[in-house]
């Protein structure tokens, strides 16, 4: 009985201590769903097919039986760190907001969001490949691109991306810059949006905002966590110069500020993983 006790305590202090995850499972799960709805029909027929291979991932405690699971399994998988931690680092490739963005920076051995991009977009496009390995790297690809889309995870203040700046959300305190983006703020934004971010996008929205590689989603996000995440946070710019503020307020002028530009984001993201899926699956057909 003691040991039995023990276990679940550990356990539940495993959980208490996983990261926090990117958009949350609420923004991963919209990004998969805008996908869904912009992909051809064989496409999403390939994603039932491979997603038939789930039990052979070994991972029963981190269901994927639709592209919504599979776009927050990568982070469901922090609870077993002992099995997965080699992959905690293709979640982020933070760089400094005030140096020019590199993105052969701080990705050693690929060991980053962006290289594993490229490398899962790869391994899921390979047919000759085992079903489960490519349904590995479908829900690595769903998950990568929605993590790249944020913010914090490519921009950074020497301050883990923002999770070392103690925020208040409005008058909330508790949280830090990193869980403002990625919680509250993102839920309001995609909740709140006219017309809903999940729909079918015309062919000139898509080839508007589907555009670009992953040296562009990660410069794009690096932009904003300057210009827009760290000048409003601070109330001044971040790389004037002076000693960072360690505890911010993200005020309700700060929301509604920013509120076009996170939908953008995870608008972006559902369509370029859309078009990633199609090129991997064979579905450019519509």
């Amino acid at each position: 009985m003691i040991r039995k006790l023990a276990t679940a305590c550990a356990a539940l202090l495993a959980l208490l201590s996983t990261p926090a995850l990117a958009w949350g499972g609420f923004g991963h799960e919209t990004t998969a769903q805008i996908a869904l709805a912009n992909v051809s029909p064989r496409t999403r027929a390939e994603i039932a097919r491979l997603l038939r291979a789930e039990a052979a991932l070994g991972t029963p405690y981190c269901r994927m039986r639709s592209l919504e699971e599979a776009s927050t399994w990568a982070d469901c998988l922090r609870r077993e760190s002992w099995r997965w931690a080699y992959t905690f680092a293709w979640h982020y490739q933070t760089e400094n907001i005030c140096k020019p963005y590199d993105v052969k920076a701080n990705c050693s051995g690929g060991n980053c969001v962006t290289a594993q991009i490229v490398r899962n977009r790869r391994i899921l496009a390979d047919k000759t490949l085992p079903a489960a390995q490519r349904l590995e790297a479908l829900a690595w690809l769903a998950h990568a691109i929605g993590d790249l889309h944020m913010p914090l995870h490519s921009g950074d203040n020497a301050d883990l991306g923002g999770n070392a700046v103690a925020a208040k959300y409005g008058i909330a305190p508790g949280r830090n810059l990193h869980s403002v983006w990625d919680g509250p703020l993102a839920e309001r934004g995609i909740t709140s949006a006219e017309p809903p971010l999940v729909r079918r996008y015309s062919a000139e929205e898509r080839a508007e905002l589907a555009s670009g590689d992953v040296a562009d989603w990660g410069r794009e996000s690096w932009q904003i966590a300057r210009d827009l995440v760290y000048a409003r946070a601070f109330d001044r710019d971040p790389c004037a110069g002076g000693e960072a503020p360690k505890d911010v307020v993200w005020s309700n002028e700060d929301i509604e500020a920013s509120l076009p530009t996170l939908r953008q984001r995870v608008t972006q993201a559902g369509l370029r993983l859309a078009r990633d899926l199609d090129a991997a699956l064979g579905g450019a057909a519509r």
